[in-house]
This record gives structure tokens, C-alpha cells and sequence, in this order.
């Protein structure tokens, strides 16, 4: 095995097993007059989140990754390493957002994304050229094989219409892909599709299908996860791992609880009724919150936390009305008093 910081190549196992859970999308900060990446913010997010149990992936949609240099990448990724460790958070894996336009630039940034200290990829389709992959489907399967053959870490198949030009993985391919792929790791599914998520989740969960199609690296099943928190404790119910979801940078302790409460909830029906309170608060709030995107997350780091700042050019910010009403709406107040209740800080 390799040793705690390195990963795990081509058959040997990573020193950060990838585990059901909870993961946030760290968003990216920059500083206000240059747009440079502010490094202070953005650690301080990935300890707070962590320490709250929630694993970060970095570079991701959340994260603006269509905005960052490979350099800027590597930076972050190195930054979340170094931020989880001095945290005492050694054993928290990172994954990286490293989806590009083309097979060749997603492999690139892949090798650098683990050289730089990632565990795990997460790697969405390109949405450049939608108008022809969209419907081809040998194209799309040829692209998450050649990537997950030339990965040196296990990748993770991201599905979000909303950011590749409408491209929408069904159930059938992302199943085969998960058999014929051993270096595939899981999927997110941020495409919000409750029945796809059921039938994949039901193939791969069976015992025979680890038993015939075991993963290059035993430390890296494969996971499905959803892409937002308002389906929670449904998913867990039909085998689902648990999410990367936007809002856990909002309300890390929230969303932690509420995955914990639906996996007890399977085996102890009395937990249910306090699962699903807090599902309904969640599932409010995921989506209000998540209408207000990117600049509405910020906003809302920034009166929570006091970092956040703006998105990069050319995303606007959110303008300090629009930023009111969502703090002021209900959902969101009902969630920031859950959130200060679990993490123990004061409810005002």
C-alpha cells in the first residue's frame, strides 16, 4: 500500500480509501481586485468543511473550473492537501475536477491532478461540441474508458446536463461503464434524475457485481451519488452512497447528519421521523439555495463566514438585493439554525 500523501497507481491501493459520505464542491476565491486565487479563503473552507466530516473536491463546477489555469489547479489541489493535514485530517481524500474539452487535455490535467496530490478524479464531458456527442454514444463511452485506462488515480463519471451542453448519461451506459472499466470509481449525478440513480444504484450493489467486476483498486468501489441534498434519505433507502452537493459548503454539519441519520434510518426505523425532519429543511434550502448558483453560495460564505467574495469574469456577482432576499428567506434561515444548532455554535 502506498504510503499516507501518495496515491495509489495502476493496482495498488490508495492510502485514502474513497468512502459513501458526503463531499462539498469547495468553490474557488479570488481576490477582489486581481481575481487571483485567494488561498487564505479557500483553505479556511476546505478545513471547515472537513473538519465537519465533509471531503472536498476541488475544481469542480462549484469551483469554476472552466476559469482556472492548470497551474491555478495544481495550486488548489496542493493547498487543500496541505490545509486537511494541519487540520489532523490526513485520511480525508481530495478529488479534483478534471474534465477539458477534449480526451487528450483531460488526461493531461488527470496526471497532473494526482502528481499534485488528488486521490480520485471526477471528470465530466465536455459540452464544446454537445451538438454531436450528445448522441453518439460510442464517442462518450470511448472518452471515460481512454481516460480511466490512462488515469493513474480511479475516476469518477460526473453527469450535469446543465454544464456540458446538455449531454445526459443514462442508466445503460453508465452501468457498462462501471463493469468494463476497473479504474472507474463511481458517479455523480447531478442531473437530479431519481430513477436513474435507483437502477444503477440496484446493479452495482449486489454482491456478484463487486465479485465479477472488481475495481483496479480495492480501496475504490464504486459509488453512486447524487448531485444535490434534497433527495438524501431517499437515496440512501435504494443503496445510494451519499452526494457532492453545493450546499454542504453552507451547512457541512447539516448535511453530514442527515446521510448519517439515513443510513441508521435503514437499519432503525425509529431514526426515520428525525432524518426526514431534516431532509425537509435541507431538501427546502437546496432548492432555493441552489437557483442563486455560484454567486449565491459566495454570498452566503460571506455573511456566514466573511469569505466568499465574487465569482471570476465574465459570471456576474449577486447584487445586495438579490443576496437579502436569499438570506432572509426562510428556507435558508431554517437551515443556518440547524447548521448552528449541530455545530454548536450560538442560534440567534
Amino acid at each position: 500500500m502506498a504510503t499516507n500523501g501518495v496515491n495509489g497507481i495502476n493496482g495498488h491501493s490508495t492510502s485514502r480509501p474513497l468512502k459513501a459520505g458526503i463531499f462539498a464542491p469547495i468553490p474557488t476565491f479570488f481576490l477582489p481586485d486581481s481575481e487571483d486565487l485567494d488561498l487564505t479563503s479557500f483553505e479556511a473552507q476546505v478545513s471547515r468543511t472537513g473538519l465537519a466530516g465533509v471531503a472536498p473536491v476541488i475544481a469542480g463546477s462549484m469551483g469554476e473550473a472552466s476559469h482556472l489555469s492548470h497551474a491555478e489547479r495544481v495550486t488548489l489541489i496542493q493547498s487543500a492537501r496541505k490545509a486537511l493535514d494541519r487540520a489532523g485530517l490526513t485520511d480525508l481524500p481530495i478529488i479534483a475536477g478534471t474534465g477539458a474539452g477534449s480526451t487528450r487535455e483531460t488526461i493531461e490535467l488527470t496526471k497532473e491532478a494526482a502528481a499534485a496530490g488528488a486521490d480520485y478524479v471526477l471528470v465530466i464531458a465536455s459540452g464544446y461540441f454537445a451538438g454531436v456527442l450528445a448522441t453518439h454514444r460510442e464517442a462518450l463511452k470511448a472518452y471515460w474508458i481512454e481516460v480511466s485506462e490512462k488515469s493513474p488515480v480511479p475516476v469518477m463519471i460526473y453527469n450535469f446536463p446543465g454544464a456540458s451542453g446538455g449531454i445526459d448519461l443514462d442508466s445503460d451506459l453508465i452501468t457498462d461503464l462501471a463493469k468494463e472499466c476497473p479504474n472507474i470509481c463511481g458517479v455523480k449525478l447531478t442531473c437530479g434524475n431519481v430513477g436513474k440513480l435507483t437502477r444503477i444504484a440496484d446493479e452495482v450493489s449486489y454482491p456478484s457485481f463487486a465479485a465479477e467486476h472488481p475495481r483496479r483498486n480495492a480501496n475504490a468501489p464504486f459509488l453512486v451519488l447524487g448531485g444535490f441534498a434534497d433527495f438524501l434519505t431517499p437515496s440512501t433507502f435504494v443503496d445510494a452512497q451519499g452526494a457532492i452537493t453545493g450546499l454542504a459548503n453552507v451547512a457541512p454539519h447539516s448535511i453530514a447528519r442527515l446521510f448519517q441519520l439515513s443510513q441508521a434510518a435503514r437499519k432503525d426505523l425509529s431514526v426515520l421521523p428525525e432524518a426526514q425532519r431534516i431532509q425537509g429543511i435541507v431538501a427546502r434550502a437546496d432548492y432555493t439555495i441552489a437557483k442563486a448558483s455560484i454567486a449565491g453560495t459566495k454570498f452566503l460564505l460571506e455573511r456566514l463566514y466573511g469569505y466568499g467574495g465574487v465569482p471570476r469574469k465574465p459570471l456576474p456577482p449577486m447584487d445586495s438585493a438579490a443576496g437579502r432576499i436569499l438570506w432572509e428567506h426562510r428556507h435558508t434561515q431554517d437551515l443556518v439554525r440547524l447548521e448552528r444548532e449541530l455545530s454548536g455554535k450560538p442560534v440567534n
